[in-house]
């Protein structure tokens, strides 16, 4: 069983204990309140972060509480050796989240990983969320969830990624002065930091989801079938993405529409411009399969250097 120093450690924002909730597999798992509200929302964050990192977003949730666990492999949960990581039991831990604190039906909150296992729980047992935001969830249709993925390049970037460093000072500047952390908002870096690597015997401070573990959860990402039962998922769903740059198929189409029928009343140009869309849409789709099919033949994206990542 794999457990970290600090694991009784109060929640900063909320100065309550953490709770800790028995999930499958032998695993169990400290669940962080972040804030207090009228209505739940349950926080599940992507492979290689843990519950801790969503304290800067849950700031901005006015009258929703937030709860969110480190789920297995991540964090401070603890998991027994030789565990699988199959994705389904991410949908255990959410489950057992909900059960063990006894969450009316939460708002379900995630990202990536998070995502895909709030679908996943709400389609074993629909009406567990009243609604879920899912940024980016993994949910590949059945042409790429053909199983687990033995060489993918995230899981190799993972394997080369810089466990260890000599303070947690010097982890947040590495992150800090390179892509893709370079962006991220510096209360969720070193939230990201602070909660998400352990101090060790000798002084130094080490990576709690271990890359090993992280690399394993991006190889089962394609072995699990939640695109097929999404349509028992009940609850309403926004799926949230990436922003979209000015200067798209879709933004310049609906400005020539908007601009046509308010200023020379020309109507027709408004479902006109929607073929046109289409058009360009179904043709940019072929650019999208082809960056598909590079990362389903093992090869980084175009643009991506998994080195970058790995410390």
């Amino acid at each position: 069983m794999r457990s970290d120093p600090g694991d009784d450690q109060p929640d900063l924002t909320t100065s309550e204990p953490v709770r800790w909730v028995d999930s499958s597999h032998g695993v169990r798992l400290p669940v962080h309140t972040l804030r207090h509200g009228d209505v739940p929302a349950l926080l599940a964050h992507a492979t290689g972060f843990h519950g801790r990192v969503w304290a800067p977003f849950a700031e901005h949730l006015d009258d929703l509480g937030a709860v969110a666990p480190d789920l297995r492999g991540h964090g401070r949960s603890e998991v027994p050796d030789g565990l699988t990581y199959d994705w389904d039991g991410f949908a255990d831990d959410v489950l057992a989240v909900v059960d063990a604190l006894g969450l009316e039906r939460p708002v379900g909150i995630g990202h990536s990983k998070g995502g895909a296992a709030l679908l996943r729980a709400e389609a074993r047992q629909p009406g567990t969320f009243r609604a879920i935001w899912c940024f980016e969830p993994i949910v590949f249709p059945p042409a790429v969830a053909t199983g687990r993925t033995a060489h993918h390049p995230l899981a190799e970037g993972a394997l080369r990624r810089r466990p260890t460093f000599a303070s947690y000072d010097e982890a947040i500047a590495n992150y800090a002065a390179k892509p893709p952390m370079d962006a991220f908002d510096p209360a969720a870096l070193e939230a990201y930091v602070r909660h998400g690597f352990a101090p060790t015997d000798d002084g130094q401070v080490t990576l709690r989801c271990r890359p090993e573990v992280e690399a394993e959860v991006y190889r089962m990402g394609t072995a699990h079938d939640t695109f097929d039962r999404l349509g028992e998922v009940r609850c309403p769903v926004v799926v949230a993405v990436g922003r979209q740059q000015p200067g798209t198929p879709a933004a310049v189409g609906a400005l020539v529409a908007g601009l046509s029928v308010a200023l020379w009343d020309a109507a027709w140009v408004d479902p006109a411009v929607s073929y046109l869309i289409a058009a360009l849409l179904l043709w940019s789709g072929v650019g999208l399969i082809r960056r598909t099919a590079r990362i389903l033949l093992e090869g980084a994206p175009g643009g991506f250097d998994v080195d970058e990542l790995s410390g």
